[in-house]
């Protein structure tokens, strides 16, 4: 089956998923961490994305960003990737491949799953017992998102500005969303629409794009075909 062409939208944000090669561990330290932060953060400013959101696991990343232009992302991820790869090798006297192929990612309907994807990304370590809170992991955007701090790497999104107006109301008010669990349907959903490339959000939105895109944005039902 022929791949579907990534779809990319300036202005609309997207989930991003980028893992370890057979789930094997791309970073080894604090200093693997901040090195990845670094080049995140220098290539997102060169290629016009915005990024919201982040986790940095032991072997794959999550990213929540909005690109200016519809190359931004995959050429803020490729250029990120060469420069961490070879960071990674010379640090570990290793060579050869890091990543698992190209990276997997969704658009995200702002107004209905922004915020649920901000959660589902920053609540990744709890999810998987390192830690009993998101504030509890450093190397998160809930410490943005959840606390306040500046961080340069972090552009908080229209929607999350308008959860208060000012740091203290909006830190407060997102730190209200983390009271109860992600529902599952959510999170088979924010899962699904990721790996496959597909939209996230409601049947509105899908429509409107696969107008912008051209293509499909929904998985194809599986089962025998009609007879013609």
């Amino acid at each position: 089956m022929a791949r579907l062409p990534r779809l990319c939208l300036p202005n609309i944000p997207q989930h991003i998923i980028q893992r370890g090669n057979n789930r094997q561990v791309c970073f080894g330290g604090e200093d693997d961490f901040a090195a990845y932060a670094h080049w995140l953060e220098e290539y997102a400013v060169k290629y016009q994305v915005a990024v919201h959101g982040w986790v940095f696991m032991t072997n794959h990343v999550h990213l929540l960003v909005t690109p200016q232009t519809p190359t931004g992302v995959s050429q803020m991820m490729q250029t990120l990737g060469r420069h961490y790869v070879r960071h990674f090798n010379y640090t570990y006297r290793r060579t050869g491949t890091l990543w698992e192929g190209r990276f997997k990612s969704c658009v995200v309907s702002a107004e209905q799953y922004f915020l649920t994807c901000l959660r589902y990304i920053e609540l990744n370590p709890v999810r998987a017992g390192m830690v009993e809170q998101p504030a509890d992991y450093r190397w998160s955007s809930y410490h943005a998102n959840g606390l306040g701090r500046r961080i340069k790497l972090w552009s908080p999104h229209e929607v999350y500005q308008r959860l208060g107006s000012t740091v203290k109301a909006r830190t407060t008010a997102y730190q209200s969303l983390f009271a109860t669990h992600l529902e599952l349907h959510d999170l088979d959903a924010i899962r699904t629409a990721a790996n496959q490339g597909m939209a996230l959000g409601n049947d509105r939105f899908k429509q409107e794009i696969e107008s912008l895109a051209g293509r499909r944005v929904t998985s194809e039902k599986r089962g025998p075909k009609p007879k013609r």
